[in-house]
C-alpha cells in the first residue's frame, strides 16, 4: 500500500503542470528591473576628474511594487521558506497569511500563491524554497494580484542568485589581487605600472600617517603624470591611519601616479583587479604572429569591457551604449558566448515604458537595438528571451514609426542625436545609412513578431521593410556611378559618396551581384572615398568585404590598422586610431589631451572577423540548429581555432592542403574550394560548382579533407 501511495504521489508530481518547480529555487523579479537598477548604479559612477557625470539621457527606474503569483496543486501540505527584498505580504487564495511570513505551510490541494513586494531602493525580489514550490521562471509577475502586465501574463526573470544570503541587490563583480610590473618611487610620489590596461581598486599596503593622498590614473604614462590633465583621480584625507588602504571605487588604468603628503608613508602597491568571470572559449592562431597578437589583445579588450554589462570603454564613459553593445555581442559570440551579459545589456539599454526618446538619445542606436536582438536569437536560439522582451520592442518601434516623415523615412528630430560615426560629414536630413538601418530593424521586428506569434504585426513590419527598401533604391542609388549617395535634405539629394551606406547595403545583402561588385570597387576598395578612422565603422566595412569574399584584402587592413595600434604601444585597442597622429597627441579627443579611450569595446572586432570569416563558422538556423564551416585563409599559410556554440566548440584547422573540423550537434555543412578533386575518409564530398565542394558534418565527429587550394 505504501508503494502504491508513493507511485501515485510521484505520478501527480510528474504530470501536474502546476505542481511546482522541479529545479533549484532562485531569486526572481520583474523582467528588466534588475538590469535597469544595476545599470543606473553602474553608469552613475562616471566622473570627469573629481566631478560626477551621470548619463545625459533618461534613466528609467525599476518598479517599486510587484506581485509574484504561482498556481500549485499539492498532494500533501508543504512548508515553504520565503525571503523577500522589500516589504511584503503573502496571500493564499486571496487571504493574507498572518504571523510568521518567512515560514509558511501551504495546505494540500489547488491554491493560488501571491507575494506582494514593495522596495523603492532595489528591485522587489523573492526567493521561495520548498519541496516542490520553488521560485523560478514559472512564476508570473504583475503590478498587483489578478492584474497581469500589459500584453498578458509575464513570467519572472532570474539569473544566478540562489541562496537567501545572496540577493540580487548584493551583486558584485569578482576581484583578485595583482601586482604591478614596475614601481618608481620619488619624493612623496610613486608611479606604478601594471604593465597593461586593467581596472580595479588600488590597494596601498602598510599606509601610515596623516595627510592627503591623491591617485592620478592613466591609460598612458603621460596621462598619469599629468596632474592637471588626468581624466580620473581620487583624493583621500586620512588621520592617524595604520594598515592597508583600498580605494573604494574601481578605476581603469595602466598607470597610477600616487602623490602623498609628507606625513604619509606607504609600502607596496597592488590592485584588486575587478572582473566578470567569463570562459575564454573562442581561439584563433595562424601563420602570422602579428595577427595572433591582434586576436589576443582584442580578446583582452573585450574581456575588460565585459562587466555587469557590455560597456563602451573602461576609463572615460563606463556607460552602456547601444551602438557599442551590438558589436560587442557579435564579438562575444566568437570569444566567450556569454548570453547572460547580452540579455542584461539589452534590457538595460531599453529601459521601461513609456518611450519618449531614442536609446542613448541617438536615432541610429535605437535601430541597432532591434538588430542586436535578432542577432542574439540567431546565435543562441533563445526564443524565450525574444518573447519576453518583445512588448518593449513593439513600444520602441511604435516610437520610431511615429517619427517618420511623409515619405516613410527617418530624419533627426529635435532632441535626436544622429551619430553614425565620428566622421566629418553632414548628418541632417534623410541619410541613406539611417534608412538602411531602419529597413534592417524592420526585418528584425518582423522575425521577432513571428516568434511572439504576433502574425498581424509581423506582416506589417515585413511590408514596411519591403516598401522602404524600394524607396531607398529609388531615392539614393546612383545608376551612373553605381553607388549609394549620402542622402537628401528638404527634397534635395546630396551626391556625396561615403562608405557608410554602401557598406551596410553590401553587408545586409540589399544589393544584387553587379551592384555589390560595383560598391566594392567604387567605394570600399577605393582610395578616392574618405577612409574611416574609428574601429567602430571599420567593423562593418571589413565585415561587408569579408562577407563578399575579400578576406585577403581584409587581412592587410587588419594588420595595417590594428597592427598599427600595437606598434604604437597599445595593450588594448583604442576608440580611434589615425596613423598620421604621433606621440602623446594620439590620446587627445573631445578637446581634451587624454580624452580618448585606450580600451574601447568596439576596437575588438578582429574577434568577430577572424572567427566568422576566416575560421568560417556561422549559424544558418537559430542556435546553430544548422550551421556552416567555410574556412578562408585570407592569404595566410594556415589558420586554426575554436568557435563556441550552444552545443560545444567547433574546432577548425585549415592550410592550403588540408582542412580538419570537429563538429557539434546540429546540421553542419563544410564548404571549401579545391583546385583538384578533394578526398576524405570521413564523409561524402559533394561537388556544387566550379572548384566548390561541400560535406555534411555530424556532431562529435572529426573530419579531415585533403585538397589543393
Amino acid at each position: 500500500m505504501r508503494i502504491q501511495t508513493f507511485l501515485i504521489t510521484l505520478l501527480l508530481a510528474l504530470v501536474c503542470g502546476r505542481a511546482g518547480a522541479q529545479g533549484a529555487a532562485t531569486w526572481i523579479w520583474y523582467p528588466g528591473d534588475f538590469e535597469i537598477w544595476l545599470s543606473n548604479k553602474m553608469q552613475a559612477q562616471r566622473v570627469e576628474r573629481d566631478v560626477a557625470w551621470p548619463p545625459f539621457w533618461r534613466l528609467y527606474s525599476h518598479q517599486p511594487q510587484v506581485n509574484f503569483a504561482r498556481q500549485v496543486d499539492l498532494a500533501e501540505p508543504e512548508d515553504i521558506a520565503v525571503t523577500v527584498e522589500g516589504t511584503y505580504n503573502v496571500a493564499i487564495d486571496g487571504r493574507f497569511v498572518h504571523g510568521d511570513q518567512r515560514h509558511i505551510e501551504v495546505p494540500a490541494g489547488k491554491h493560488t500563491l501571491n507575494i506582494q513586494a514593495y522596495n523603492p531602493a532595489s528591485p522587489p525580489a523573492v526567493l521561495v524554497q520548498g519541496k516542490t514550490i520553488r521560485s523560478d521562471a514559472s512564476w508570473t509577475v504583475g503590478p498587483r494580484p489578478g492584474m497581469p502586465a500589459p500584453g498578458g501574463a509575464v513570467h519572472a526573470a532570474h539569473w544566478n542568485f540562489d541562496t537567501a544570503d545572496n540577493p540580487p541587490s548584493h551583486y558584485r563583480l569578482a576581484t583578485r589581487e595583482v601586482r604591478p610590473t614596475a614601481v618608481t618611487r620619488g619624493d612623496h610620489a610613486i608611479l606604478v605600472d601594471f604593465g597593461a590596461e586593467t581596472t580595479g581598486f588600488v590597494k596601498l599596503k602598510n599606509l601610515a600617517g596623516s595627510g592627503r593622498v591623491t591617485l592620478y590614473y592613466g591609460e598612458s604614462r603621460e596621462e598619469a603624470l599629468s596632474e592637471a590633465g588626468a581624466e580620473t583621480l581620487d583624493t583621500f584625507t586620512l588621520a592617524n591611519h595604520r594598515g592597508d588602504f583600498t580605494a573604494p571605487t574601481s578605476r581603469a588604468m595602466r598607470y597610477v601616479n600616487i602623490r602623498l603628503d609628507p606625513g604619509l608613508r606607504v609600502g607596496d602597491v597592488t590592485l584588486l583587479y575587478e572582473y566578470l568571470p567569463v570562459a575564454h572559449r573562442g581561439s584563433f592562431r595562424s601563420s602570422d604572429d602579428e595577427l595572433n597578437r591582434i586576436w589576443d589583445v582584442a580578446q583582452r579588450t573585450l574581456e575588460l569591457n565585459t562587466r555587469e554589462f557590455f560597456i563602451d570603454g573602461i576609463k572615460r564613459d563606463h556607460w552602456v551604449w547601444s551602438g557599442d553593445a551590438v558589436q560587442a555581442y557579435l564579438m562575444n559570440y566568437y570569444a566567450f558566448f556569454d548570453s547572460d551579459t547580452v540579455k542584461r545589456t539589452t534590457w538595460a539599454l531599453r529601459g521601461a515604458d513609456p518611450v519618449d526618446m531614442h536609446i542613448n538619445t541617438i536615432l541610429d542606436y535605437s535601430l541597432y537595438w532591434f538588430i542586436g536582438i535578432r542577432d542574439y536569437y540567431q546565435y543562441t536560439g533563445d526564443d524565450g528571451f525574444v518573447k519576453t522582451i518583445y512588448p518593449r520592442m513593439v513600444s520602441l518601434m511604435d516610437f520610431v514609426l511615429a517619427r517618420r516623415g511623409a515619405d516613410g523615412m527617418l530624419a533627426g528630430q529635435p532632441g535626436d542625436w544622429v551619430f553614425v560615426d565620428w566622421a566629418d560629414m553632414p548628418k541632417d536630413g534623410e541619410l541613406t545609412v539611417i534608412q538602411l538601418l531602419f529597413a534592417r530593424s524592420l526585418d528584425a521586428m518582423a522575425d521577432c513578431a513571428a516568434l511572439a506569434h504576433d502574425e498581424a504585426k509581423a506582416a506589417t513590419y515585413r511590408r514596411l521593410a519591403t516598401e522602404l527598401k524600394a524607396k531607398i533604391r529609388a531615392a539614393f542609388w546612383d545608376p551612373q556611378r553605381q553607388v549609394f549617395i549620402h542622402g537628401r535634405k528638404d527634397g534635395k539629394t546630396n551626391p556625396l559618396v561615403t562608405r557608410h551606406p554602401n557598406m551596410f547595403a553590401l553587408l545586409f545583402g540589399y544589393l544584387d551581384d553587379a551592384q555589390a561588385a560595383a560598391v566594392r570597387r567604387n567605394v570600399l576598395m577605393s582610395g578616392e572615398v574618405p577612409k574611416i578612422t574609428t574601429p567602430y565603422m571599420r567593423f562593418y566595412e571589413l565585415a561587408a568585404l569579408a562577407e563578399s569574399g575579400q578576406q585577403a584584402y581584409v587581412t592587410d587592413q587588419i594588420k595595417d590598422y590594428w597592427g598599427g595600434m600595437l606598434r604604437a604601444g597599445a595593450t588594448c585597442f583604442w576608440e580611434q586610431y589615425d596613423p598620421k597622429v604621433q606621440g602623446a597627441a594620439r590620446y587627445a579627443m573631445y578637446g581634451k589631451p587624454f580624452g580618448m579611450s585606450l580600451c574601447h569595446a568596439w576596437g575588438a572586432s578582429p574577434l568577430y572577423l577572424l572567427g566568422k570569416y576566416y575560421l568560417g563558422v556561422k549559424p544558418t538556423q537559430p542556435g546553430y540548429a544548422a550551421y556552416v564551416v567555410e574556412p578562408n585563409l585570407g592569404g595566410l599559410r594556415w589558420i586554426e581555432g575554436k568557435v563556441p556554440t550552444p552545443h560545444g566548440d567547433i574546432s577548425v584547422f585549415a592550410d592550403t592542403r588540408r582542412i580538419e573540423v570537429t563538429a557539434v550537434a546540429g546540421d553542419g555543412v563544410l564548404r571549401f574550394t579545391s583546385a583538384t578533386t578533394p578526398r576524405s575518409k570521413d564523409g561524402a564530398i559533394r561537388h556544387v560548382a566550379d572548384r566548390r565542394y561541400e560535406m555534411t558534418l555530424e556532431g562529435g565527429k572529426t573530419y579531415v579533407v585533403e585538397r589543393a587550394d
